[in-house]
């Protein structure tokens, strides 16, 4: 597999795929592969079919997190081996559910819990200016607009770049933060020194919001995305109008 990783990674690249795209259709490939113990060149359209229904019925996946699965591999077959399966798995309409939101007291909990000051930091610019997780890890120095109480957020969901908030709690916050720790490339680098001139990965910020959110009990909201739903819903309750909040938060 390792050639036909790196050709498959080299042609998601050249159609410039988002990184947690790219990580999602590997894995949907090497899954497939480790299922069967074999080369997925000689795996058969109703093997594909089987290993799908095995990750909806016996694993339990969620029906987007298989077309997922399957938009890898139709990925993989058409650009990498230049073959065409036909699968016939398909997404059906999910129920819209509201999300998860956290009271004003309950995040400011969660905040406070992390003793790490960077880790704090993190946490609190997420939830202070609505950002998702990729958006935070990928902030650097330059993106802090003091003047205009602004942060730019580069890249962001659709490779699209916006500007949201910058509260003057934060500014402060942020202000100590640098003269404390220095961050040089992005403003929450890699915990591991070889990777300083890497941020966060996505795993780690996942981990430091759930161990935070269990340190005070708070039982709701698993996922950092809370925050960022905790944001918008703090500031329609405090008056804001809906548009300016769907500017903030990058929604068209």
């Amino acid at each position: 597999m390792t050639e036909l990783r790196q050709k498959m990674i080299r042609a998601m690249e050249l159609k410039n795929f988002a990184r947690h795209t790219q990580r999602s259709y590997l894995s949907a490939v090497n899954g497939l592969a480790k299922y069967y113990q074999q080369s997925p060149d000689a795996i058969t359209d109703k093997m594909i079919e089987d290993y799908l229904l095995y990750l909806k019925n016996v694993k339990g996946n969620a029906p987007g997190s298989c077309c997922m699965v399957l938009n890898g591999l139709r990925f993989f077959y058409t650009h990498i081996l230049d073959m065409q399966i036909n699968v016939g798995f398909s997404l059906t309409k999910k129920p819209r559910k509201l999300p998860t939101v956290l009271t004003q007291e309950q995040v400011w909990k969660i905040i406070c819990a992390v003793n790490n000051l960077k880790h704090r930091l993190l946490l609190m610019t997420t939830y202070s200016a609505g950002l998702r997780a990729g958006e935070v890890t990928r902030l650097m120095p330059e993106h802090i607009d003091s003047k205009r109480m602004l942060i730019k957020v580069v890249d962001g969901k659709g490779r699209k770049d916006r500007y949201t908030m910058l509260s003057t709690t934060l500014l402060i916050e942020l202000r100590h933060y640098y003269k404390t720790c220095r961050p040089q490339t992005y403003l929450f680098p890699s915990n591991y020194k070889k990777h300083k001139d890497k941020p966060l990965s996505y795993e780690s910020v996942r981990c430091i919001y759930n161990e935070a959110r269990k340190k005070v009990g708070v039982k709701n909201g698993e996922g950092i995305h809370t925050l960022r739903h905790s944001f918008a819903t703090h500031l329609l309750e405090a008056g804001y109008d809906i548009r300016k909040i769907q500017v903030l938060m990058g929604h068209t």
